[in-house]
């Protein structure tokens, strides 16, 4: 049967496969996780689609096998940070979070793990025929890191989890780490149907950088004019501490108008800020604490909880356990009254 979408048939480049097996999660050289535990008795997991604005995205949903019958259970979206997948930090958390009375909803951005890629035409296109179908050779996007999108995926990510049979819509959290920290911040700030927050090491974007946003805006020239190439994919790869993400490609573009410190003024829900002591992939922790103190003078429930002793990548490593135990606290508090 068609989705009531209007539909493409397309000619791929390169394998799905392939292009799955080549995204940044399955790179030796990308910081070191650990191996995710074995499902608990007590939790059911479900493979699902969610779409977000005509793509299909990979998703995981974990629920409580001991649900009552007819009852309401809060729910806990997450989102992943720089070359994270539903698999990582996600696959960890959500059967924790099942086994204390959520419905967790782990997923893949667009273009990342086992989540469709958005397609650039490299020809022409023809004209559809009746059905709204053509065949033409596209180019599979992968690996992009763009606030823009990202920030449409955990909408439809919110979207879809509201429409799961048991989950109380008055209880709605999200969670979200590193890149993925500073993406549910702004999410927070812009979707009234988030009502607790829980931010991991974010990274907060370029924020009001003047020269960034010059560099970003003659980009964009060149891309609309097509001096540049329109999607990042020989060019834009990660520097420095991120180079590591080998797939992994930034587009400035992007992040024109992304500002997650400006958005944490529109934030209502009450936000759990958890950062490592020795933050080094980031500018530092104050602008983060500085959004947390200011959250707490407009009388939204909020706090600023430092992980001694460890670095950014340690939250998943040697700081999992604190790290856990504080946002579930948190969580508790905030969605089981």
């Amino acid at each position: 049967m068609k989705h009531p979408l209007t539909l493409l048939t397309v000619l791929l480049l390169a394998p799905l496969a392939a292009l799955h097996a080549a995204d940044p999660d399955a790179a030796s050289a990308t910081p070191a996780r650990p191996p995710v535990a074995p499902l608990p008795a007590d939790v059911e997991k479900r493979a699902v689609k969610i779409w977000s604005d005509g793509t299909r995205m990979a998703a995981h949903l974990y629920l409580p096998k001991n649900r009552p019958p007819g009852g309401a259970l809060p729910a806990i979206v997450l989102c992943a940070g720089t070359g994270g997948t539903k698999e990582h930090t996600g696959g960890r958390l959500g059967p924790i979070l099942a086994q204390h009375g959520y419905i967790a909803l782990a997923f893949d951005y667009r273009g990342w793990g086992e989540s469709d890629s958005r397609l650039m035409s490299v020809d022409p296109q023809p004209q559809p025929d009746a059905q709204h179908e053509m065949t033409i050779k596209v180019k599979a996007l992968r690996g992009q890191m763009s606030y823009a999108e990202q920030t449409e995926d955990v909408r439809a990510a919110i979207s879809y989890i509201l429409g799961e049979p048991g989950v109380d819509s008055e209880r709605i959290g999200l969670w979200g780490t590193s890149y993925g920290g500073g993406i549910v911040i702004w999410s927070a700030g812009n979707d009234p149907r988030v009502k607790c927050l829980v931010a991991q090491v974010p990274g907060m974007g370029p924020g009001s950088n003047p020269a960034a946003a010059k560099f970003a805006y003659d980009l964009a020239t060149k891309q609309a004019r097509g001096e540049a190439e329109p999607v990042p994919l020989e060019t834009g790869k990660l520097t420095g501490a991120l180079a590591v993400y080998t797939t992994m490609r930034r587009n400035p573009v992007k992040s024109l108008g992304f500002n997650a410190a400006e958005a944490s003024e529109k934030i209502t829900a009450p936000s759990l800020f958890v950062v490592a002591e020795k933050e080094e992939l980031s500018s530092g922790n104050a602008v983060v604490e500085r959004v947390s103190q200011d959250l707490v003078k407009r009388g939204v429930p909020s706090a600023f909880h430092v992980i001694k002793g460890i670095s950014h990548y340690g939250v998943y490593n040697e700081g999992f356990q604190e790290a856990t135990r504080v946002e579930l606290e948190w969580f508790d508090q905030h969605l089981k009254k």
